[in-house]
């Protein structure tokens, strides 16, 4: 049986969103969760979820390490915290893979300390799954390491690819490089290297893409260093938070436009599913020797459900071996 960790203590609303995921998931898939975190209020959360799964267990974690906590600090200093359990569990397999939607870059770093990275890999990487017009795409750096060099993203491309391929089902996933302009002489030094690597890797690169190519579908991995790939992250979330809520303001402005939202309601459920992040569960930080996956602070139950779901998937399709297979 696959045996996930899960952070208890991760989310905004810990412990009550963490586990009520966790039954969802234990009740739904056959894997056996370890709750990671506080066992007083993990079993107080667990009693409203009776009969509680067979295949949850808890261990103990006294600390917690807090959103807003330096990352390297809090991981040396709270060793008994369920992101520093969670990594030390992964890197003695006891586990085959840790899930939190706690402080990502204390996750990054602990995991990366404790597990080590993947032959031929130098930096990880978080893959964000977003919607597309298509399907999915992955962006791949969402935000681990923010100076990254042009043989990293050239990494990255190769992990994302691995993942796109077994994971999202494209037998040959199509890789851009996110940049200024669609031309090879657009860019830095930086990116116009980094493009270099990438047309002599025997990926399906297609090349630069511009932001405004995000949400087409016509690229599968988009490849960027950690801080325009969390700028375009967040400022997506951002996007698709104000549409949502101007169509609500817009469907309540008039009789007719309640009329015209009750017409809609099955196309706005699709769309509101579309730009669910709950969908997708969390994101893979690939290239660390081990599987985590790292969820939004602010998960839902139905959230942490799919993290875990993704996780299993990432287990049962050996996606690091793959990974290390094509960075050869």
């Amino acid at each position: 049986m696959i045996t996930i960790a899960l952070d208890a203590m991760g989310s905004d609303n810990s412990p009550s969103v963490d586990v009520a995921g966790a039954v969802i998931a234990a009740r739904e898939f056959d894997y056996h969760i370890i709750l990671i975190g506080d066992k007083a209020l993990i079993e107080k959360e667990l009693d409203k979820h009776r009969p509680i799964p067979g295949n949850i267990s808890i261990q103990h974690a006294p600390e917690v390490i807090g959103m807003n906590e330096q990352p390297v600090l809090s991981v040396r200093r709270k060793k008994q915290s369920s992101i520093v359990i969670l990594a030390n569990l992964a890197k003695e397999k006891k586990v085959d893979a840790i899930v939190s939607a706690g402080n990502t870059g204390a996750m990054v770093c602990a995991a990366t300390l404790k597990c080590r990275l993947l032959p031929g890999i130098e930096r990880a990487g978080i893959g964000v799954i977003i919607p597309t017009l298509k399907g999915t795409a992955l962006m791949i750096d969402g935000g681990a390491n923010i100076d990254a060099k042009p043989k990293h993203l050239l990494q990255y491309a190769i992990m994302g690819s691995a993942y796109s391929q077994y994971i999202l089902n494209n037998s040959s996933p199509k890789v851009g490089l996110l940049n200024v302009g669609a031309e090879e002489s657009k860019g830095t030094g930086f990116l116009k290297e980094a493009f270099g690597l990438l047309e002599l890797s025997g990926l399906n690169f297609i090349g630069n893409i511009e932001g405004r190519d995000l949400f087409l579908g016509d690229c599968d991995v988009i490849v960027c260093d950690g801080l325009v790939g969390n700028v375009a992250l967040k400022a997506s979330e951002s996007t698709a938070h104000a549409l949502t809520e101007i169509l609500k303001r817009g469907f309540k402005s008039s009789l007719a436009s309640r009329l015209g939202a009750l017409l809609s309601k099955k196309a706005l459920a699709s769309f509101k599913s579309k730009l669910d992040s709950a969908e997708y569960g969390g994101a893979p930080l690939l290239g660390i020797n081990g599987i985590c996956i790292i969820c939004h602070g602010a998960s839902t139950p139905k959230a942490i459900k799919n993290a875990v779901r993704v996780a299993g998937e990432e287990v049962i399709k050996n996606v690091n071996q793959h990974i290390i297979e094509k960075i050869k």
